[in-house]
Formats: C-alpha cells, structure tokens, sequence
C-alpha cells in the first residue's frame, strides 16, 4: 500500500508541475513575485475602503521575507537537516504587551480593599488606568453576549460594550440566568492542591504501595531467593495486600467509610471505554489547544487529547502544565496524555489525576520525537527501556479507574521497525488501546507513513484496538487506510491544516469551502480563545499567538475548486497560486506578514513591539 501511495504522490504531473508539488489548474498558477504583488496591493485597497468608512487602517510593517527551504544536496557536506522547529525564534509573553496592567480587585470590583495596599504593583485608579489603556477593538464582547457578564470588565478590550459612564460592569440578568452559572470547562487547579502539591503534602497511598511491591520484585531478583511468599517477585499489590492498604487508609481518613476506602477496582471494573471506529484528534503540542478541540468537535472528532503534560511539572503543582489538562463540556470523550521516563513519578502523576480531574483515559507519550524529551529517556525513549516502559504501564493502571492508552512510532532508527516486538508485551500489560504513528523518530515527515506496516501490527495487536496514524487529509485517504486493519484513525496534521477533515470523512465528500466559510472558522477559533485565555490585552495577544501557530498549518491547504488532481496529497508543495477571491489568496500566502493581517482583521492591530515566528517548520515538504 505505501508503495502505491508513494507513487500516486511522487510522480510528476501531466500538466508540467515541478516534482513535489501540488497540481494546480494552471489558470491559478502564478509567480512568487506577481503572488506578493496582489496580496500587498489588495491589503492596500482594503485598508483604503476601512479608512474611508471610518475605521482605523492596521499599519503595515514588512518583515523580511523568510528563507526558502533548502534542497537535499548529495554531498555529504551538505547532509546536515533541518529540524522541525525553530529553536532560537523571538519569544514574547502576552502580559509584556499590557504596559499598564488593573489591579484584579479592581477588574472584579471587590468591596474590600487590595490585599496587598500600598505594595500592589498594579494600577488601582481607573480613570489614570483608561486614558492610557489601548482603543477598543469593537463595539461588542463575545464574553458579554454568551456569559450576561464579562469577568474581565474594564480591562476588555471590548470594555464599552459592558461598561458605564463611570466604569463600572453591566450584567445582562436574562442571560446569566439562562447559563445557570454552569461551568463549561473542567479540571482546573485548586488553589488548595497547588498550594499542598509545592508543599509535598499530597499523600500518594496507592501509588507507594504499587512501588513498594516493585522494590520488593527488584530486591528479590538481586539476591536470586524466590522461595518465601514475602520476596516472591509481584508485578501488582495482592488482593490482600491492596485491602490491608485500603483499610489503613480508611483509618486515617476522617468522614464517612465507603466502599471505595475498602475495595479496590479489578481491571474488569474499571471503566470500559469503546473506542472502535472513531475518529482520533491527535494530541498536537501548542495547536491541540482547547478552542482548537473545540472547532474540531464542531466538525465530528469523536475523541480529543490534551496537549502532551510533563508529569514532573505536574506533581510539582505548575499551573501552566495543568493547564493543559483543561476539558470543555463539548468533548465527551476526553483524555490526557503524560510524558515521563520514571515510574516512580508516572504512577503518582497518574494517581493525583485519578483523584482530581474527569478524564475518560490516560495516554503514555512514547511517540514524542524532540531531543528534549528522547535524551532523557522519555518519549520515544521508552520504546528502547522495556524494563522501565512495563513498570510505568503496571503501575500507571494500578492507581487509575480508567484505562491506559499507549502512543508509539514504528521505532526509533530509520528502518529498523520494532513496534511489532512491544506490542505483543503492552498486551500482556494491560494496555487499553494503542496508537501507532507510521514512522520511525528519525524519519520525521521526510517519507511517507508505512501503512503496510500499520496493518501488519493492527493484526498482532488484536482483540486490543490500535489505530493507525499517518498522511491523512481526505476522506480517500481514511478510506484506504481502513481498508487495513485498524480499529480506527487519529488524524494530526491533517485537522492542523483542514479541521472539516472530520465531516469529509464521516459523509465521503470533498468539501470544496469558501473563503469567507474559513473565516469564519478563525472568528469562532478568536472567540473561543477569549473565553479561554481572556479578552484583555493579555488575553487577544495570546489567542493570536495560536491562532499565528495556527496559520502556519492552514495555508497549506488548497481549496477543492482550484486542484487539477484531487486529492490534495499532505506531502504535496503548494505552489504560488491566486485564489478565487483576495481572502482565498491571502490565506494560501506563507508568509508570516500575511498571517498577521489575518489576525489584525479579527482581534485588531497588533502592538508596536509585537514580533512572531511559527514553532513548527515544514519538514514535509521536499
């Protein structure tokens, strides 16, 4: 199968396109220079129409156009790659673009005074506060309209829409009301358990008991005696063992005794999660954030995975790590995915989430190819540490009342193929699901996934689920990836570029959709992002943050209407070509100036010192 995709893919077009690229009808085919001349001229005509009804023009700054990708050269001074991100790119914090910044207990108009009085360092007056603060971007708040009241006030950058002569918070009551003060996202930190967590006072009772019986295993092993029950090696905690821990647990608790103090879940108890047939959103580092899960559960993703969570960060109580943990009640089949290479930390990470959070499973990162993660030993480091990849397995699935899932690559080196050899061991382990990635972690994206191989390993996998991952971005190619046996997909680049790949696949059609239909796709990105990150100052320039990260994956995409051979392949190159209208050719642009405008029409002019340069690089493309 890869060989004949491979083909398809590879081989030069009849209409003269050069190797690689994407087979445009050649009526829309055009010169980088003469591509650039449009986007800049019609940007130009649009802010001439925006001043002459009154609104304020975006000003233009023109960065420098960024460096074509290098072709593979043969000589072997040459062989040196690109990685798949830029390292050394400018880092901004959103709060570093709010040069004055109001007290909370003034955005939140608390009766009582500051905590802090006189030694707050943020601003307490408002009027001082609002000559200097930047113009509103609009005349109304998405928060304003969806919640009846908008928790960021006077520091909205929508703030007229909410606000009084004297600046003081409107409530829309019918509104609120309706809301019924639900909650809409979950598992947020606890102020109470952060505090404890930093304090090591977060007890791990499960989690040790599993490591003990593990200490005892490996003691047992180093002085070769097997004879008494005590040091007989054990790969879980006894029955007895585990309610003798129960019971003790249940001694010291204070309230109530239940069951749960006294019973521990057997695996057929745990909760039963069907995951066959359905389609996967990837766990995606920095774009797989919650309004992007959002959009993608609009289009029909049946399962969603936070972000990749450092479990170290976790146990120490970051707020930043937790929150990518966040669940939004749209998603109904909700996961979190850890990355770890001990399994001392794994087991009580996977414990503190057991008892905090509403998650349906647990997923192992064992896929994650980034130096960071592989030296030391995490990611697919745990592909080559058996010993310890089955210890954070077990133990993991000894403390958690949801099922573990595991996500791997074929391997680590390029050719060398042994998902085969762990998977037949993750089974007796007591894996619930397994995500194979068809390729290695030195291959990257410079070939195409092994589906054959996929198949190969879906068959050894079986009666446990494994879906496969790889190349797809039509409905065809989800079609002929089940044709293996796969219990189902995950799609990763592929809602990166196109999230309405979902829905092509669910109804087998390729939707050919318009340019302001994408937009308005970025509009409920923009505003899901506010009701995420805020819809301050700091709030806006975040949202662009990842909405900029975003673009860096959608102008890939190339409308239905325009392709001479559909469908679009994922290793494809866009050439330069017009759209059918100036939106259309101004999403196909690639370079960052052009993502900004984009940006600047939903959430306003960025700020004076406002730089950007995307995480991810285009490894795909040849």
């Amino acid at each position: 199968m890869e060989t004949r995709v491979e083909k398809a893919a590879e081989s030069p077009e009849e209409n003269g396109a050069e190797k690689g690229a994407a087979a445009i009808k050649s009526q829309y085919l055009t010169s980088k220079e003469k591509f650039n001349e449009i986007v800049s001229s019609g940007w130009k005509e649009r802010n001439k129409e925006a001043e002459e009804e009154g609104r304020d023009a975006p000003e233009e700054e023109k960065s420098e156009e960024p460096a074509g990708k290098r072709i593979k050269l043969e000589d072997a001074s040459e062989k040196k790659k690109m990685r798949g991100q830029n390292k050394s790119r400018p880092h901004m914090k959103p709060h570093t673009y709010d040069g004055k910044r109001l007290c909370p207990s003034i955005i939140k108009e608390k009766q009582s005074k500051c905590f802090y009085g006189d030694k707050c360092k943020f601003f307490h007056n408002v009027a001082e506060y609002m000559a200097s603060k930047p113009p509103d971007l609009g005349d109304q708040c998405y928060l304003f309209d969806t919640l009846g009241k908008c928790p960021y006030g006077v520091s909205c950058r929508f703030a007229k829409a909410h606000t009084d002569a004297d600046f003081k918070n409107l409530v829309n009551e019918e509104v609120l009301r309706a809301n019924g003060g639900r909650t809409t996202v979950k598992n947020t930190l606890d102020k109470e358990l952060q505090w404890r967590l930093r304090k090591r006072q977060v007890p791990f009772k499960a989690s040790e008991a599993y490591l003990k019986s593990m200490e005892r295993e490996n003691g047992g092993e180093k002085r070769g005696k097997s004879t008494s029950t005590e040091d007989k090696p054990a790969e879980t905690p006894t029955e007895a063992q585990q309610t003798d821990l129960h019971v003790e647990a249940a001694v010291k608790t204070v309230g109530a005794l239940t069951d749960a103090d006294l019973v521990k879940l057997r695996p057929c108890e745990k909760k039963q999660v069907d995951f066959r047939d359905k389609l996967y959103l990837a766990p995606l580092t920095t774009c797989g954030n919650l309004p992007f899960r959002r959009i993608c559960k609009r289009f029909g993703a049946d399962i969603t995975c936070g972000e990749m969570a450092m479990c170290t960060n976790l146990l120490q109580g970051q707020a930043s790590e937790w929150a990518l943990l966040k669940r939004h009640e749209s998603e109904d089949l909700f996961g979190v995915q850890l990355e770890g290479c001990f399994p001392d930390t794994m087991t009580r990470c996977a414990e503190l989430l057991n008892d905090n959070i509403e998650v349906d499973f647990v997923d192992i990162n064992s896929g994650c190819p980034i130096d960071l993660v592989f030296k030391k030993g995490a990611g697919c480091g745990l592909m080559m540490r058996t010993n310890k990849f089955e210890k954070i397995v077990r133990g993991m699935n000894s403390v958690l009342d949801v099922p573990v899932t595991v996500k791997i690559r074929t391997g680590v080196q390029d050719k060398t193929n042994i998902a085969h050899k762990l998977i037949p061991e993750m089974k007796k382990w007591g894996v619930s699901l397994i995500t194979l990635h068809g390729r290695s972690r030195e291959q990257r994206y410079t070939k195409l996934a092994d589906w054959e191989y996929i198949d190969v390993c879906s068959k050894i996998a079986s009666p446990i689920p494994l879906f496969g991952n790889g190349d797809i971005l039509s409905w065809e190619d989800a079609m002929r990836a089940r044709e293996t046996g796969v219990s189902g997909l995950m799609v990763a680049r592929g809602a990166l570029i196109k999230p309405w790949i979902f829905t092509e696949i669910k109804e087998q059609r390729h939707w050919d959709i318009s340019s302001s239909e994408r937009l308005d796709i970025l509009r409920d990105f923009t505003h899901f992002g506010m009701e995420h990150w805020g819809s301050d100052t700091q709030g806006i320039e975040k949202t662009r943050t990842f909405l900029l990260e975003w673009l860096s994956f959608t102008c890939r995409y190339i409308p239905v209407g325009l392709l001479e051979r559909v469908p679009q392949k994922i290793n494809e190159r866009p050439p330069f070509y017009m759209g059918r209208d100036y939106m259309e050719s101004l999403m196909a642009s690639q370079h960052v100036d052009d993502w900004v405008k984009i940006s600047e029409m939903l959430l306003g002019p960025v700020p004076k010192n406002f730089s950007f340069l995307p995480k991810h690089k285009a490894n795909a493309y040849k």
